[in-house]
């Protein structure tokens, strides 16, 4: 059912899905105070609340234009998109040692992959959705040409590592909440946060460099540009101090568009396993 309603919703124009898309956002943020509170406290936190009703249709957006992404035919996705700098990546790989793409929660991260596949394999970490009813929809969308999914676990991590070594390219989302043992607390806008280690993790085993990304929602569904920014920041030190590295990466690259991040992600969560941040000093 959800696919087909997908395929049906793929064929309207982007425009006309961020029009939708915005309506829906406001509408999410009128009727769910979970919600709401949310996507408020986190802005506020990094400081952005003034960036809170641009945020509020932009994250609409990012729900409605997921068929566009997923189900249109790639040449009218790719016909959507603009890349900018693709140079900088090309001149990495060039050095021979595969490349780490970081993409975060930010702008239209889902059109990156599909892009970078046009151009080279790709290898993605992939987390399968809690909900069984979303996995066919999500797994079918994924699978495009020169795209491989390799799934969140122990095979997966070997899978990623082999591709490297081979001076393949794999991507990441580092801004999201791993699984007990995947991850440690590291501050992301000044409140601690569960992060993954494993993109530290692969960069120091391989040598790969980290390439940050993101997709610019352009405005009136023009389509979205893509940026690729190279992580020069050395990872040294623990992996709580490589950890926050990274974070404070991903903080430099949402101010670029901040009213474009998922702000109701909940990105402060304690996994199941997990303890929480100072409850092991406070006795609990």
């Amino acid at each position: 059912m959800l696919v087909a309603l997908f395929r049906l919703l793929s064929r309207l124009p982007l425009p006309f899905l961020h029009i939708a898309g915005k309506a829906l956002g406001w509408l999410v943020y009128g009727l769910s105070p979970t919600y709401r509170k949310r996507l408020k406290e986190n802005m506020a936190r990094a400081g952005y609340a003034t960036h809170r009703n641009e945020a509020i249709g932009e994250i609409g957006k990012s729900v409605l234009e997921l068929p566009h992404v997923w189900y249109a035919p790639p040449q009218k996705v790719m016909a959507s998109v603009e890349v900018e700098n693709w140079s900088l990546v090309q001149a990495l790989l060039d050095e021979g040692k595969g490349v780490i793409f970081l993409t975060p929660h930010l702008g239209c991260f889902e059109v990156i992959a599909q892009a970078i596949a046009q151009r080279m394999p790709l290898t993605a970490l992939y987390r399968p959705p809690r909900k069984a009813a979303l996995q066919p929809l999500m797994a079918t969308a994924r699978e495009r040409h020169n795209l491989t999914l390799a799934p969140a676990n122990l095979a997966g991590v070997r899978t990623l590592l082999k591709t490297l070594k081979q001076r393949g390219a794999i991507g990441l989302l580092p801004d999201q909440v791993p699984q007990q043992g995947e991850g440690v607390w590291a501050d992301f806008f000044g409140k601690p946060a569960y992060t993954m280690t494993l993109p530290a993790k692969l960069h120091v085993m391989t040598g790969a460099p980290l390439i940050l990304s993101y997709a610019e929602r352009l405005p009136q569904g023009k389509g979205f540009r893509i940026y690729f920014v190279r992580c020069d920041t050395t990872l040294e030190g623990s992996p709580e101090q490589q950890a926050r590295t990274i974070n404070a990466a991903m903080e430099d690259l949402i101010t670029r568009c901040p009213s474009q991040y998922f702000w109701s992600y909940n990105r402060y969560k304690s996994p199941a396993g997990v303890t929480p941040p100072g409850a092991a000093e406070n006795g609990q």
